[in-house]
This record gives C-alpha cells, structure tokens and sequence, in this order.
C-alpha cells in the first residue's frame, strides 16, 4: 500500500457528476493511492508562498460509487467512533456494522472557512440523517458581515468540516463562519484574522468550547505577532498540520496557542475489520516550528524540539472519510478532516478547558503517565522511520482512544 502525498501536474482530470463527485480543478498524486483510493488533490490545497490553502484531497474509488450512499470503504462517524473507542461497537469495528454515534457535545464549535456554501445547511442534514445523528443547531456567519463569493474547492473543505464536527459533538451548536479569500499576496486577511476573531468571540458567547480550522500556509517570522489571536478565554483551537509530509511548516498549526492535529491511516484486514493505525508516510504534516518558542507544556519533549515548537501535537484519521455534498457522497481524505473530527472529539469529552494551553497541558500530563497514556492514546510507531515511541512529527502523542486525557 503506497502512502505518498507527492504531487505532480496531470491537465485535464475529467470525471463524470453522475459518477462520482469531483468538482474544480484538481491535480492528482503522482500513482498515490491509500486504502484503494485514488488521490486526486484540488488546486486550493497545493500550496503556494503567500497564500492560504485547504487541506484536502479527493479521494477516488477504483470503481464508480453506484449505491447511492456513501463510497464503499470509506469511514463512517460510527466506524471511526468505534475504533477510537468513543462508542461501543461490534468487535473490529467493521464500517458496516458500527453504527452507534456520539452523542456529547457542549457549548459551541465555529468552522473558519473562505467562500459561501449555500447548500451548507440541506448537506448537513442529509449527511447526519444517512447516520442517525440529531439535525444540528446550525448557523452560518459572515465574518465581515456581507456574503462572500462561492469558492468550489473550498465548498468541499466546508462540507467535510461542518458534517464532521458535528457527527463527533452533535449536542454543540455549531457555527460556519465565513469569509472571502484574499486577493494580495500577502494574505493577511481572511480566512486568517477578522474570521477567526468572529469565531472566537461567538464560542465565547455561547458557553465556550472549539475552532477549527483546517487551511494553513508556511510560516513566517510575522506570524509570532498573530499567536495573541488565539487567546480568547474559554476556547480551544484546532487546526490542520497540513498534507505535504514531515518537515514542511504550516501556519496556524505552528501557534502554541493551537492544538495540532496530524493525519493517520486505518489499516482493516479483507473482511473490513481494524488492524492498526499508522503515519501515511508523505502525508500528515510535522515540524519543528523555526520562529516559535517551546511552550512549557512541551518541556517534556524539550529532548526532541529543543528551544521551539514541535508539530503536531496529536492525531488523527486522514483517510478516508465520506461527506455529502449537493446532492450526491463522495470520499475524501487529509487532514482537513483530522481538524475537526479532533476538535469534536474534544468538546464531546466535556473537559470545558478554558484555553489551548489548558487543554495541551493536560494532554502533554497525560502523555507523561505511562499507563494512562497507553490507555487514552495510540501511539503511532509505524509508517515511516521518523515515527518512534512517544511524541514525534509524524503524529505527536498519537491518536485517540476514548474520551479521557482531552
């Protein structure tokens, strides 16, 4: 099974609507498959200096998806619930047949995204009825009070936040807060700055609780003066480590003030039940942040990072996931879906902590207790041999196991 991200130009992808879902322009890895899936990556997830992108990629059967429902193979939020140990289900927590669903949930979550969705409502419902989830007390923002543009490859990125945060933490209500992309170069604007302070302040209000986001673009010594953004008192934030591999920075991931959630595989033997969880070798991002100091919740890694900040702090499945989206499934992966779903995970555990570094503090204290820590997280050895025992840039501590320690 070959796990590289590498991506290489090929003009002219074409696939079929009534086939399969594949809207935009993309680019398609060079052979790169995972899980029996083709990947396929849109133009607003190849990364350009200066400009934000999503994180992303399609991911296409080897055999058009006629079932009407969701792509064979793909997670569901019960299968993913059940090997993270955060519902009971059946032994090997086969897609088929895991069909319990969270039911936490508290407070708010806000999705950051650029570009209106106007179909973002309809879609979400359609997604949590396929999975007996309860229809989301949902709300879409303008972050600078008018409706931006309509971005298609960023309608994929608000479908797979929106219908996956809620699937883990159905009882939060939920915000997408939208904002238009950013004409300059220079890109700092939204869906960065003004979106994200929108965000904050309607979390705050609602009780508290979690961002998301997953976009991101390579770090800059300017960014240290953006950290304070993510300070508001009684929220936590989530974003993407990015999709292009161990080694290459991503911005806001980077901030001490952000959880950072890196991307894993599920490995299922034939008949579909879970093996193991490993690093996508190429995929899921990590680093060590060149301008960032080491936050103090990090001292106990201080061995590994030295002075700055190490990425990502924790994990999770980045391929591949169903989402709905106008009127038809699709498949997609990267860890634009790690974001939320972690971030879900976390609200839906209920431990209301009132900052990030509240809540990485308790998960670095967790990490540090050997038992509690192989109980509450997977650490992820394998894949590529950069992963070892304990913290490392392919996926931090390691992916969840029930709700205790977040």
């Amino acid at each position: 099974m070959k796990h590289s991200i590498a991506i290489s130009m090929i003009a002219g992808v074409a696939l079929s609507l009534g086939a399969y879902l594949l809207p935009g322009s993309v680019h398609a890895a060079d052979e790169a498959k995972i899980n029996g899936f083709r990947i396929v990556v849109p133009e607003s997830s190849i990364p350009h200096t200066g400009r934000i992108h999503t994180n992303y990629f399609w991911a296409v059967p080897e055999v058009p998806n006629t079932t009407g429902g969701p792509p064979p193979g793909t997670e569901t939020p019960g299968s993913l619930a059940c090997v993270y140990q955060l519902v009971k289900g059946p032994k090997g927590c086969p897609v088929a047949t895991s069909t319990n669903v969270p039911t936490g949930g508290w407070g708010a979550i806000a999705i950051i995204d650029a570009g209106d969705y106007p179909t973002a409502k309809q879609d979400l419902h359609a997604f949590s009825k396929q999975f007996g989830i309860p229809d989301a007390d949902f709300t879409v923002v303008y972050a600078n009070g008018h409706k931006p543009p309509v971005y298609s490859n960023w309608e994929v990125e608000e479908a797979l936040d929106i219908e996956w945060a809620h699937a883990m933490a159905p009882k939060a209500k939920l915000f997408l807060v939208e904002s238009k992309l950013c004409s300059s170069g220079t890109c700092n604007t939204d869906p960065y700055w003004d979106a994200v302070t929108v965000a904050s302040k309607l979390v705050a209000k609602n009780g508290g609780g979690v961002i998301s986001m997953s976009w991101g673009d390579p770090e800059a010594s300017t960014d240290l003066r953006y950290d304070k953004l993510f300070t508001q008192p009684g929220v936590v934030y989530f974003a993407s480590s990015g999709d292009s591999g161990i080694g290459v920075t991503l911005y806001p991931t980077a901030s001490p003030n952000v959880v950072s959630v890196g991307g894993t595989v599920f490995n299922r033997d034939s008949k579909g039940n879970f093996i193991n969880e490993q690093y996508a070798s190429g995929g899921g991002g990590g680093d060590i942040s060149p301008y960032e100091p080491r936050p103090s919740y990090q001292d106990i890694i201080k061995k590994i990072v030295g002075g700055k900040r190490g990425y990502p702090d924790v994990a999770s499945d980045f391929c591949c996931a169903a989402i709905y989206l106008q009127g038809q499934w699709g498949a997609v992966g990267g860890t634009s879906w790690s974001s939320p779903t972690f971030a879900g995970i976390v609200n839906a555990a209920g431990g209301k902590m009132k900052s990030t570094h509240d809540e990485l503090t308790v998960i670095y204290k967790e990490y540090t207790i050997k038992k509690e820590y192989k109980a509450d997280f997977d650490d992820i050895t394998t894949g590529d041999t950069r992963c070892k025992v304990g913290w490392d840039l392919c996926a931090g501590v390691g992916s969840p196991r029930t709700y205790k320690g977040k």
